[in-house]
């Protein structure tokens, strides 16, 4: 069954708004809320601190950076952080992982800055030790470019699933070798040219792998804007979900999964005039629970 989830803001400004949100989307039974993580902003809240507080409020849905900006985070300590929220939340957490994007800004944190290709081995690396850091067992020594830790002790939780924001081909060979998820970039959907040329990378990295290219999820960021009446069109003239009706997101949807293998939609509401808190009830209480239905019908 598909994931259905909501991506909560960050602002320093909003902490009202997004624990009221977060408490929204368990109540109304969505699975998922994520947050973004810009830590070089100083008017963003530190997401994993923020991710912390939204698990304590919340019982049921799970949490997720959206992606963790990998460079500012050294991968041992990210597996200590990220077991340790696993284990106080009943495993309520998904890992999302990226290799850093903005670096003129992560630069101002002291760290090192990383070609495109250092980034993404260094995002392959961090996988690597995130999942070897977690589920108990002997200790462990890993020696790589980037990361190294000797007869750590790796955590007792187990590790979440890791998924990935890859964009650039050799990103996506990682998360096809190593990943469980991917989240493609700049919100594109099934019927992007971005998912048609990226999806096979993926595919053909984890066939490489020796592993089952089905089991590499695919959740989609995806915006828009829920309508009382139906638009002429769900979708602009260049192709890109533009939303609708609570029929048309659910045809949508429904077919996406069906036809596409989608495993999972993580909405952002648009600004439209309509309030977060009127769009997020749309969608956990009309749109979800339709898809939902829908779908167990099958």
């Amino acid at each position: 069954m598909a994931l259905f989830g909501f991506g909560l803001e960050t602002g320093v400004g909003e902490v009202d708004e997004l624990l009221r949100h977060a408490e929204q989307a368990d109540r109304a039974g969505l699975d998922l809320v994520s947050l973004s993580d810009h830590p070089y902003f100083a008017d963003r809240l530190d997401a994993y601190a923020a991710l912390g507080v939204i698990l304590g409020r919340t019982s049921k849905v799970t949490a997720a950076v959206n992606v963790t900006n990998l460079p500012s985070r050294p991968a041992p300590m990210l597996a200590r952080t990220i077991t340790s929220l696993s284990a106080l939340s009943g495993g309520r957490v998904v890992l999302g992982i990226g290799a850093g994007g903005l670096w003129r800004e992560i630069t101002k944190l002291g760290v090192e800055h990383r070609t495109p290709a250092e980034a993404v081995r260094a995002m392959g690396e961090a996988i690597t030790l995130v999942k070897a850091l977690s589920g108990g067992g002997a200790p462990v020594t890993f020696e790589g470019e980037f990361y190294s830790v000797d007869r750590l002790a790796p955590a007792a939780a187990a590790a979440p699933p890791v998924w990935t924001g890859a964009v650039g081909p050799k990103s996506l060979a990682v998360t096809g070798k190593l990943a469980d998820g991917w989240i493609p970039g700049h919100a594109a959907d099934w019927l992007s040219p971005r998912f048609a040329e990226s999806r096979p990378v993926i595919d053909q990295a984890a066939a490489e792998a020796g592993r089952d290219p089905g089991e590499i999820a695919t959740i989609y960021n995806f915006p828009g804007r829920i309508t009382e009446n139906p638009l002429s069109s769900p979708r602009d003239d260049d192709g890109r979900w533009a939303g609708g009706s609570v029929a048309q997101w659910v045809e949508e949807l429904v077919t996406a999964v069906r036809e596409h293998g989608a495993a999972g939609f993580i909405y952002f509401p648009v600004e439209d005039g309509t309030s977060t808190d009127s769009a997020l009830g749309r969608w956990g209480h009309e749109v979800v629970p339709a898809v939902r239905e829908a779908l167990g019908r099958a």
